[in-house]
């Protein structure tokens, strides 16, 4: 058996999240229907993690193992011609049996977009966020630093999510401003359920104005669902990557990020 690693793209718009589900459409059922073209046999392949409803991914990464033998090119060519237009593979490369795009991976980025202008898009109609109230940038990000390091997150989760634990760390957030786009950056080790949309609802309300940016430590603190900002809209929301230890040789995603502005 070969192991391989896909690097996957998607526009989640049309599906109910990455992981397959037995009465609505899936990106994992439809990556798997057209691997299992391509090897001519039924094909599992398991996520570094799960995107709901309506969120994309712009390097998603999972794994396979096949003991089928075709040209290294197939598994990215011939996949996508059997994979609908809003699915993408973008690469494909064997690696050890040791990896596993689950928990090999050492942390997770991701994007949050948001459109800040007082008219909607054509455009970018369920590729962001649209808010209409100015937003300040530059109280958005001061606020958010409160959230790096370890912390328990409770504050920002969902009331229906799983995890054993709210304890999770945040390496590094962002709040830039390019015009009328905004990008919220996260990358942390791991994220509970609609935690980064929430975070997101809440920034949103600071640099509106309608809070202080001493407002996100105290909520935070709190670990109170309640006394955060709403959940934002799962179109903004961008699952960027995972990084892996440098060993297993996967392709460098962020070598291919725009230098400004939207994906």
């Amino acid at each position: 058996m070969t192991k391989f690693a896909l690097i996957i793209e998607y526009d989640g718009t049309r599906y109910s999240g990455w992981q397959r589900q037995r009465h609505s459409n899936s990106v994992q059922e439809e990556v798997e229907k057209a691997l299992g073209v391509v090897a001519d046999e039924p094909v599992v392949i398991t996520a570094s993690g799960r995107t709901d409803a309506g969120v994309h991914a712009f390097a998603q990464c999972a794994h396979f193992e096949t003991d089928r033998q075709r040209e290294h090119k197939a598994w990215v060519l011939g996949v996508n011609a059997n994979l609908p237009a809003d699915i993408s593979i973008r690469s494909a490369t064997q690696v050890s049996d040791d990896f596993h795009a689950r928990y090999s991976t050492m942390g997770r980025s991701y994007r949050y977009l948001i459109l800040n202008r007082s008219s909607r898009s054509a455009l970018l109609n369920k590729r962001a966020a649209v808010i209409y109230q100015p937003l300040d940038a530059n109280r958005m990000h001061a606020a958010a630093q409160c959230l790096v390091g370890e912390h328990d997150f409770t504050s920002f989760r969902a009331a229906g999510c799983q995890a054993r634990h709210p304890v999770r760390e945040i390496t590094s957030i962002t709040v830039s401003r390019f015009n009328e786009q905004l990008q919220i950056e996260v990358v942390g080790n791991a994220f509970l359920h609609n935690m980064i949309r929430i975070i997101a609802g809440s920034l949103i309300r600071i640099g509106s104005g309608q809070e202080r940016v001493s407002w996100l430590q105290q909520v935070l603190i709190a670990r109170d669902r309640k006394l955060a900002g709403t959940t934002a809209v799962p179109h903004g929301l961008y699952f960027m990557g995972p990084d892996y230890p440098a060993e297993f040789a996967l392709p460098d995603w962020r070598a291919s990020l725009p230098m400004t502005g939207f994906l």
